[in-house]
């Protein structure tokens, strides 16, 4: 049976005329990768430096959450004219275009002398931010075979977490050795390092795999790649698997997971940073642990993502009614564990948009499964913030919005999994048959 389900998801995923893949599709999907790498380090560099914040800007509770708010909303709302763009423009172009923001907004953080002035930087961080994992994503699929995708995009999903790891384990160290500005700015130089390998050696797709010319770019085209994207059931159950699975991992390393371990659990930083790290290294290791297993039983997409969905409620629930002052360590390394399971889970989303939608409109729906766990995250961070502060820092009362956002999730994606079943059974069916009668019309 499992060879079967194998060689379906190898058939589903196959398409005519597929990228050879090889040594220099590993060499320029790499130059791609480390842009969104160092993307990832500037956006989660607040998550290490979050008090710091609070106390330079001498901001509360819920004007610091909204650093990070306005960041993904920023992020959340270029996320279907960033896949616009990719589909349109290519990947180098927007790549560039998307270092050159992220790296300014970086920059213009470690200098920023005012609250309004990071919050401003913070939104131009954002902006360039997103502009990199959609890219990364069609780069993937424009120089590796179909039934690469899904370990390529985990592998994507990986390189990110490793810039997690650079904010958790440099920026931390940085931020307390040389302070605030020293260490934001030498950051920066990162994204100069990248834009120069960028502009040198990335090339959007390999010789002979030129994509079908679109001559017609106006709003009609806009309209169209939408509305065509958002029709297939699988872009949408994509786009609730990762609103579901990716926010409650983001928020606690983005912002509140530093404050929570410090303040509520009464741990040292030193400590928190550890536990944050294990978030960080778990998922690498889940990540390529889910990528095997989809590239192999494409059916466990959606018993994997629920079961991720299940496993963080459940951990986080015995942490937040645990008894007395603060819950044990081996609790909290357990939930820190599983928390780095969310990351994989989410670009499972990206295995439902990817066959669901053709080579032509796969940046309009990574653009839209992307919105989903950005949206539920900006949601999350922002409640939290703003129950801190009512309650006065009660993180159990607080954290427990992630709840309302997984059974909304939920109930979406059990709504949507049959009609995406059935309309990814019919896509298969019909590439069978074209497969079979296209070599029997070249050779009358």
């Amino acid at each position: 049976m499992s060879s079967s389900g194998s060689s379906s998801s190898s058939s589903a995923l196959s398409l005519p005329g597929d990228p050879p893949g090889g040594r220099r599709a590993l060499a320029v999907w790499g130059i791609g990768v480390s842009v969104y790498f160092v993307a990832v380090i500037f956006r989660t560099s607040l998550g290490v430096a979050g008090l710091d914040a609070a106390e330079r800007f001498h901001v509360n509770a819920s004007a610091l959450s909204t650093f990070s708010i306005l960041q993904l909303l920023v992020y959340a709302g270029m996320q279907i004219p960033v896949g616009l763009l990719v589909d349109s423009l290519g990947t180098k172009k927007v790549l560039t275009i998307g270092v050159v923001l992220f790296t300014a907004g970086q920059l213009g953080f470690a200098f920023s002398p005012s609250y309004g002035t990071a919050l401003a930087s913070r939104a131009l961080l954002g902006c360039g931010d997103a502009m990199t994992f959609i890219s990364v994503l069609r780069l993937g699929t424009r120089w590796f075979p179909a039934r690469r995708g899904p370990m390529v995009a985990q592998l994507a999903g990986l390189a990110g977490m490793a810039g997690n790891l650079v904010s958790t384990l440099v920026i931390a160290r940085l931020l307390h050795g040389i302070g605030w500005t020293a260490a934001f700015a030498g950051s920066a130089l990162a994204g100069v390092v990248v834009l120069v390998l960028l502009l040198l050696f990335l090339k959007d797709h390999p010789e002979g795999h030129e994509p079908e010319p679109f001559p017609h770019r106006g709003a009609a085209y806009v309209r169209r790649q939408i509305a065509a994207s958002w029709r297939e059931p699988g872009t949408r159950l994509g786009l609730w698997v990762h609103f579901t699975t990716q926010f409650p991992a983001m928020v606690f390393l983005l912002l509140w997971g530093l404050p929570f371990l410090v303040q509520a659990q009464g741990l040292s930083r030193a400590t928190a940073g550890e536990l944050l790290t294990l978030v960080v290294l778990s998922n690498m290791v889940v990540g390529l642990v889910y990528g095997q297993i989809v590239a192999r039983h494409h059916a466990a997409r959606l018993p994997l993502a629920l079961g991720t969905v299940g496993a963080t409620a459940l951990v986080w629930a015995v942490v937040l009614v645990y008894p007395g002052a603060h819950a044990p360590m081996w609790l909290l390394i357990v939930l820190c564990a599983v928390l780095g399971s969310c990351g994989p889970a989410s670009m499972l989303g990206f295995d439902f948009a990817r066959p669901a939608n053709p080579p032509e409109r796969q940046g309009t729906a990574s653009g839209i499964t992307n919105m989903g766990g950005f949206t539920a995250s900006m949601t999350t961070l922002f409640a939290i913030g703003v129950l801190l502060d009512a309650t006065g820092d009660n993180y159990s009362i607080a954290f427990s919005v992630v709840f309302v956002l997984q059974a909304l999730g939920v109930s979406q994606i059990l709504r949507l999994r049959r009609r995406a079943a059935r309309r990814e059974r019919e896509r298969l069916v019909a590439s069978r048959v074209e497969t079979v009668h296209v070599p029997h019309a070249s050779h009358p």
